[in-house]
């Protein structure tokens, strides 16, 4: 195995006639200055592909989109559509011979629509910016991916984004009522319903949420909205002894029927990232520590109960003092990546999902594949949905040939548990390799054969997913 490698592409590199196409079609809107192609080449997940883009494409309106995707279907031109460039699965890289189309100046929130409890924006709009207006009108989306603050509402859908508050609200998908999407030859379609309820037709939205821009693009988005949730958020911190203790007593609390808004998991790798990053470190000593935050009326009572739970399994709790405490320890949980960064080198952030119930063997397989590669992966998990990330910290650019066979074995253990290869990051570029072990042959082609009714000529994101 070696490290995933540029795309195939229809074209090598566009003709002139192509990029002349596009500047007569979009005046204005397309650059080839290179500092902004390097910029617009990358995303999160630390990798990149040989060269760069041909010309990004900074779209300002659905019609921009549209012209974008003409031009390239009619001269078979690779067009990679991205947002903030958040993503972890290498989806939105691109480079040699291809197009980046830049959704990042789709920015109107349409409507807002309270009696209905949705609202309808442009893909570009920034999630946390789209709860701010919403909280004016007591509303909330509930995606709440850790990259909130600065990723768009396009990509999150593209993505089928998770959070920290998916175990209680839910991941995108369950948020979406509708779509418009341009499709591959600039065409458009509206999917999905206005109402909670609709079953016409297949569901189309569904598909599209989480295809990483391989099946169309994504400009606008009617959302399912719910009441902004308000008052205290009972939270707590619970240092343990053993991680794999920690991870039995989550199970407990589901077991149990609880359901907090957010229970995080952190061992101690991850923990000592953070304390060398913030100066704080949560829980000295422990081998791992759980937050865990509850809301609602019924969320101090919620709160006490897990918390007797955890102790039972050899927890220290302390409950935080006052909502800015609170603040402060989840603000902690979402400086990680950023504290995992600052180590240096390469991060490969990986995020099998396993139930709940199998938390504790998929922690203690990954202290086993440590030990046997000789690698360190500080691991944190959104404990409340069983997604884990396990992260590869590479020194250097190149992401040596012994992490991706170690990743490869992680993979199988996820699989091996009942789990997934991504519970939110995706496919992308970085585990299209793996894709058919999951889905098995006949699915796996089923799966190609979609994309290629979508995308005839192959030009969106190509190579991405398959």
């Amino acid at each position: 195995m070696t490290q995933p490698a540029s795309p195939a592409t229809p074209d090598a590199s566009p003709d002139a006639a192509a990029l002349e196409a596009l500047h007569a079609a979009l005046p204005g809107r397309v650059s080839t200055d290179p500092e902004l192609l390097r910029e617009r080449s990358l995303d999160r997940s630390g990798q990149r592909v040989p060269g760069l883009p041909t010309a990004v494409i900074l779209a300002a309106s659905v019609e921009d989109v549209q012209a974008a995707c003409r031009v390239a279907h009619a001269h078979g031109v690779p067009l990679v559509t991205r947002g903030a460039g958040t993503g972890l699965a290498g989806g939105a890289l691109a480079g040699t011979g291809e197009l980046v189309l830049d959704l990042s100046g789709l920015t109107e929130v349409l409507e807002i629509n309270a009696a209905n409890r949705l609202a309808v924006v442009q893909a570009g709009v920034i999630n946390a910016e789209l709860n701010a207006r919403l909280a004016e009108h007591g509303l909330w989306w509930a995606p709440d991916p850790a990259s909130k603050a600065i990723s768009t509402v396009g990509g999150n859908i593209a993505m089928n984004a998770g959070g920290l508050l998916c175990a209680k609200y839910g991941v995108t998908r369950e948020a979406v009522l509708g779509l418009k999407v341009v499709l591959a030859d600039g065409s458009v379609i509206e999917t999905g319903h206005r109402t909670v309820k609709g079953v016409t037709g297949y569901d189309v939205t569904a598909l599209m949420i989480g295809s990483e821009g391989t099946l169309g693009v994504i400009v606008e988005a009617t959302l399912k909205l719910l009441t902004a949730v308000t008052g205290p958020t009972p939270t707590l911190g619970a240092a343990f002894g053993s991680l794999e203790e920690a991870a039995r007593a989550v199970a407990d609390v589901s077991e149990a029927g609880l359901v907090p808004a957010a229970m995080e998991l952190l061992d101690r790798p991850s923990l000592d990232a953070l304390a060398a990053h913030t100066g704080t470190d949560a829980a000295p000593g422990a081998q791992a520590y759980l937050l865990v935050q509850t809301d609602g009326v019924a969320g101090a009572p919620e709160l006490e109960a897990i918390a007797a739970i955890l102790s039972r399994h050899g927890a220290a709790c302390s409950v935080a003092a006052d909502q800015d405490e609170a603040h402060k320890l989840f603000a902690l949980r979402r400086e990680l990546f950023p504290s995992l960064e600052g180590l240096g080198g390469t991060l490969l952030v990986e995020d099998v999902a396993v139930p709940k119930d199998r938390l504790a063997e998929a922690f203690a397989g990954i202290r086993e594949i440590e030990a046997r590669f000789g690698l360190s992966i500080p691991t944190a998990a959104h404990a409340g949905d069983g997604n884990l990330h396990p992260t590869f910290v590479v020194p250097g650019d190149e992401v040596p040939e012994v992490v991706w066979e170690a990743a490869s074995e992680l993979f199988a253990l996820g699989l091996a548990l009942g789990g997934t290869l991504s519970g939110e990051h995706g496919i992308g570029l970085l585990k299209r390799r793996w894709l058919r072990d999951e889905l098995g042959e006949t699915q796996h082609e089923l799966q190609r054969g979609i994309k290629a009714l979508f995308d005839p000529r192959g030009i969106l994101n190509p190579g991405k997913v398959f």
